[in-house]
C-alpha cells in the first residue's frame, strides 16, 4: 500500500511539474492542432481534390474538360504561361490542339502522382471508349522543368532556414543555460555586437555549406544553374541573415533549452509546408495565397526558384528580396528590444 501512495504521489508531482512548463503543454496540445490545420487547408478532405489542368488557346478544350467535375481548367494564351505555371507546380499539366487534325496534345510530369491521376481523368472527360487513345502525351523531361529542379531549391531554402534558426538560436539558448550570459551583463560588449558575432560566426560556413549543395544538385541531380554566382550568392546571404535574424529572435528570452526548441519548432513548421518546399504553395486556397508569398521561405524559395531556373537576375527580384529584408531588420530590431541577459 505504501509503495502504491508513494507512486501515486509521484506521478501527481510529474503531471504538476509538466502543466507548470508552457513550452510541453504547447507542444504536446496545441501544436498538432497547428499541424491539422495546416495540413487540412492543403490537402482539404471530402471528395478527391480534382485536378487542375491548364489549356492553352482552345476553347472547344475548355468546355469539354471543364464539363467534368474532376477538372479544374485553367486557360492559358500560350504554351509558354502555361508551362511556367506546370513546372513549379501549380497545375497537374497542359493540354492542347494537335496541330492539322492531330490528337490534343498532354504535357505532364510522369513523376508527380497527381499528374498521372489527371492523365486518366482528361483522357475519360474526353471519351468513354479508353480503348483508343485520346490524347497524345509528352512527358517533361527537360532539366529546370521536372520535380526535381523544383524541390531542390525548396530544399535549399529550407537548409539555410533550419541551420539558420537552429544554429544561432540554440547556440544563445545554451549559452544563457551555461550561465554565461550573466556575465556578460557586466562588461562593456552592446547587444547589437553580441549578435552579429553569431551572424556573421554563421556567414562563415554559409559559402562551403551552399557550395556543395548546389555541386551535388548539378552534378547527381543534373539541376540547372541559370543565373549569374552574384544574384544567386545575394539571394543567399539574405535569406541567411532573415533566418539569423529569426534565431536570435525566437532564443531572446527563451529560458530554457526545451523552450527555445519549441519557439524555434514552432516558426519553422508552418513556413516547412505552407512556403511551397514539396508542393507548390498555389495549392493553398486563393484567399491566402497573398499571406503565403509574405512568409520569409516563401519569398526566398521563388528567389532562388527564378535565379536557378529561370535564369533571373537579382534585379528583377524587388517582391522577393523586399519581403526578406523587412523580416530581417524586423527580427533583428525586436530582438534587440526584448533580449535580456539573465
Amino acid at each position: 500500500m505504501a509503495r502504491l501512495d508513494e507512486i501515486r504521489e509521484l506521478t501527481r508531482v510529474r503531471v504538476l511539474s509538466f502543466l507548470r512548463e508552457p513550452e510541453a503543454v504547447f507542444w504536446v496540445f496545441m501544436f498538432p492542432m497547428v499541424m491539422a490545420a495546416v495540413l487540412g487547408f492543403a490537402f482539404r478532405s471530402g471528395k478527391p481534390e480534382p485536378s487542375t489542368i491548364g489549356v492553352v488557346a482552345s476553347e472547344a478544350l475548355t468546355a469539354t474538360l471543364g464539363a467534368s467535375e474532376a477538372i479544374d481548367v485553367e486557360s492559358f494564351e500560350t504554351f509558354e504561361d502555361a508551362h511556367a505555371k506546370l513546372r513549379r507546380g501549380a497545375i497537374d499539366g497542359v493540354v492542347e490542339e494537335g496541330e492539322f487534325g492531330a490528337l490534343p496534345k498532354l504535357t505532364f510530369d510522369p513523376v508527380r502522382a497527381e499528374a498521372v491521376t489527371a492523365r486518366l481523368r482528361i483522357e475519360r472527360a474526353l471519351s468513354d471508349d479508353l480503348d483508343e487513345p485520346i490524347v497524345a502525351t509528352e512527358e517533361l523531361t527537360e532539366k529546370g522543368s521536372r520535380y526535381v529542379d523544383f524541390l531542390f531549391p525548396g530544399l535549399l531554402g529550407m537548409n539555410l532556414m533550419g541551420t539558420g534558426i537552429w544554429g544561432i538560436g540554440f547556440a544563445i539558448a545554451d549559452v544563457r543555460r551555461r550561465k554565461f550570459l550573466k556575465r556578460m551583463l557586466v562588461t562593456p560588449m552592446r547587444r547589437t555586437s553580441f549578435f552579429l558575432s553569431f551572424m556573421l560566426s554563421r556567414l562563415v560556413f554559409l559559402i562551403l555549406e551552399v557550395v556543395l549543395l548546389v555541386m551535388f544538385a548539378a552534378w547527381v541531380l543534373g539541376v540547372p544553374f541559370r543565373s549569374d554566382a552574384v544574384s544567386f550568392g545575394v539571394v543567399c546571404l539574405l535569406g541567411a541573415l532573415v533566418f539569423a535574424g529569426f534565431g536570435i529572435l525566437v532564443a531572446s528570452r527563451a529560458r530554457t533549452i526545451e523552450g527555445a526548441s519549441g519557439l524555434m519548432n514552432l516558426v519553422m513548421m508552418p513556413m516547412w509546408l505552407a512556403s511551397g518546399v514539396f508542393f507548390s504553395y498555389e495549392r493553398f486556397p486563393d484567399a491566402l495565397h497573398p499571406i503565403l508569398q509574405l512568409l520569409p521561405l516563401t519569398a526566398l524559395n521563388d528567389a532562388l526558384r527564378n535565379v536557378m531556373l529561370d535564369g533571373d537576375s537579382v534585379l528583377s527580384l524587388g517582391k522577393e528580396l523586399t519581403v526578406m529584408a523587412a523580416w530581417c531588420v524586423a527580427s533583428f530590431v525586436v530582438a534587440l528590444k526584448i533580449f535580456r541577459w539573465e
